[in-house]
């Protein structure tokens, strides 16, 4: 039975691999009561936005109704 060949250019570089981490972090970060307003006023005029301006019918619903 030979002995196994340890790559030298794997060992050199082995110190710059980092173990990486398999979860991902996707929490919302804390905002200051500025950005919580901004972001509610943000949210109110897009809710607004979708609310009245919605697309004109097509001709396929015309003709249907």
């Amino acid at each position: 039975m030979g002995k196994k060949k340890v790559n030298p250019k794997k060992e050199r570089y082995a110190k710059f691999r980092k173990e990486k981490s398999t979860t991902m972090d996707v929490r919302m970060p804390d905002l200051t009561p500025e950005q919580h307003k901004q972001k509610q006023e943000d949210e109110m005029t897009i809710s607004r936005f979708m609310r009245f301006n919605r697309p004109p019918k097509t001709k396929y619903d015309k003709i249907k109704k």
